[in-house]
């Protein structure tokens, strides 16, 4: 199986760089190198901020792709309004496992991100600047950058500065659980949508946006519209950083202009020449087959004309010697386990999904398929952020994009190809403790002991459910952290003392339903 990424991956550029520049001098470019690759940035008011940006037609690279003048000026009609000084928020929490490319531009570029964040800071009148980080390379490389700058969260400063340390999790970098997390909560979403541009960090309005976005704002703001207009589409200008890893030779983040082919990118990684699918935009992102590989550009009208989405700018291929729907399990019972914990769309409606695709490869036939399109469509539209709406995303996608190996594993014994865990995904243990996270325990059974009694289902459906042979189906994944005192418990009040919790050291694929139930010694 694939290892996880580095936190720092090959980078290479196609073209100038724009992003890059200088990283073929320097690991990193501290305040004087920046200042002599780049040069000075002259302050911009508020309105000729948001023109630039209208100019470039610049749209947020964190997945949504939200024009960025748009939060500019909702920001500053808030403040003028309120009568509060706003917050600006650099999202550099990059939690997904397929996703490098802020990482890479806040350990080897952080002063061009920080310019980005300063400009729109002073343009608004800001006195509050935070950028929320997951990796301690990045921490230490953004506070390292901020004392260059003299920069500090002391008081009587003009402009405060701080680094909010967040978990390594997909529903970290969500925007609304950055801005409770830069306000000292836990870095979860709150359960209810506001704003950010009305009422974020500590209630004020708060221009919240992605790492990448800030470094193109700097890139922009120095060579003017024209000039960077000159680089990629004339309807998406400019240059993408593009995290590749999957099928490929060598993982890596890539700068490459719009409109540049994808299998040109895909083959600088040294992806298959004919992959047997790509996953788009990561693990909230789509698939796309090889005829769609071959007619897109990158760009994120192009990917979404061929079925694909650019989002955070993660591609994936892989290749023909592996499972993808096993491939896309392994990725299913993360999502799962990713959860907040906080709604029942997302605490239970993922783990079911993951479970009805898990049923789907161990036999279950067209009634697992319907059962999982089901609860799939249950998940939609109905959780408290966005991490329900984009793991449908990835399950209807998968779905839809591997239907002769579906029908193989629906119809038939499988389409005989192992998992060989291609997709990148984090290590067992890969953090320390916290609320939520994965606790590299997972729960397993002895199936010489189960009586399909079901009280361990009762106690966490999130992670137990009964399978339609009567006995218990397990999450063939990590027990997060928030979930771990009920599983002790379903551990403790087994009446047959058949489960147990035990380290994740491996990825196991689940037992068959038929296997299990040929295990049981009946049931009391």
């Amino acid at each position: 199986m694939n290892a996880p990424l580095p936190d720092v991956p090959e980078v290479r550029v196609v073209g100038l760089p724009q992003l890059t520049q200088g990283f073929d001098l320097v690991d990193r470019l501290d305040l004087p190198m920046h200042l002599k690759v780049h040069g000075p940035l002259e302050p911009v008011d508020g309105e000729r901020l948001a023109a630039l940006c209208e100019a470039v037609n610049l749209c947020g690279r964190g997945g949504a792709g939200f024009p960025f003048a748009r939060k500019l000026r909702a920001v500053a009609k808030a403040t003028v309004r309120r009568g509060v000084r706003p917050v600006v928020v650099v999202n550099g929490s990059e939690g997904e496992p397929a996703c490098r490319k802020d990482t890479v531009l806040l350990n080897r570029a952080p002063h061009l991100v920080l310019d980005g964040a300063l400009l729109a800071a002073e343009a608004l009148g800001a006195r509050t600047l935070v950028v929320a980080v997951t990796r301690n390379s990045t921490e230490v490389s953004v506070r390292a950058a901020l004392a260059e700058r003299g920069l500090s969260d002391r008081r009587g400063q003009r402009l405060r500065a701080r680094v909010v340390r967040t978990p390594e999790r997909m529903v970290s970098g969500e925007a609304s659980a950055v801005i409770r997390a830069a306000g000292g909560g836990p870095a979860l979403p709150p359960g209810r949508r506001v704003r950010a541009a009305e009422s974020g960090v500590g209630g004020a309005p708060t221009l919240l946006s992605n790492t990448e976005t800030f470094a193109q704002l700097a890139v922009a703001a120095r060579i003017g519209p024209r000039r960077y207009a000159h680089t990629g589409l004339d309807t998406e200008p400019g240059t993408v950083l593009l995290t590749l890893s999957g099928a490929v030779a060598r993982p890596m983040v890539v700068e490459v202009p719009t409109g540049v082919p994808l299998r040109y990118v895909l083959q600088l990684a040294g992806a298959p020449a004919e992959p047997q699918g790509v996953l788009t935009g990561g693990y909230h992102g789509n698939w796309i087959g090889a005829a769609a590989v071959h007619d897109a550009v990158v760009s994120r009208a192009s990917l979404a004309a061929v079925g694909g989405a650019l989002g955070a700018g993660a591609i994936l291929p892989l290749g023909h010697e592996t499972c993808p729907l096993g491939e896309s399990l392994r990725v299913a019972q993360w999502l799962a386990a990713e959860t907040a914990g906080q709604c029942g769309p997302c605490r239970l409606g993922l783990p079911a999904a993951a479970g009805g695709l898990s049923d789907l490869l161990n036999g279950g036939g067209p009634a697992a398929l319907e059962a999982l399109r089901e609860v799939t469509q249950a998940v939609k539209g109905r959780g408290a952020c966005k991490h329900p709406d984009g793991s449908a995303r990835f399950f209807a996608s998968t779905l839809g994009a591997f239907t002769d190996d579906l029908a193989a594993h629906v119809l038939g014994d499988g389409c005989g190809r192992p998992v060989t865990g291609v997709l990148p995904l984090p290590a067992p243990g890969y953090q320390d403790l916290e609320e939520s996270v994965p606790s590299g325990e997972r729960l397993a059974v002895d199936w010489t002991l189960c009586q399909g009694h079901g009280l361990c289902a009762d106690l966490v459906p999130e992670l137990i459910r009964m399978g339609p042979d009567g006995y218990p189906a397990l999450a063939d994944a990590s027990v997060p952290v928030h979930l771990r005192p009920r599983a002790q418990r379903a551990v403790r009040r087994c009446p047959a003392l058949a489960l147990r919790l035990e380290q994740a050291y491996e990825e196991r694929p689940a037992l068959p339903a038929p296997s299990r139930k040929a295990l049981g010694s009946g049931r009391g």
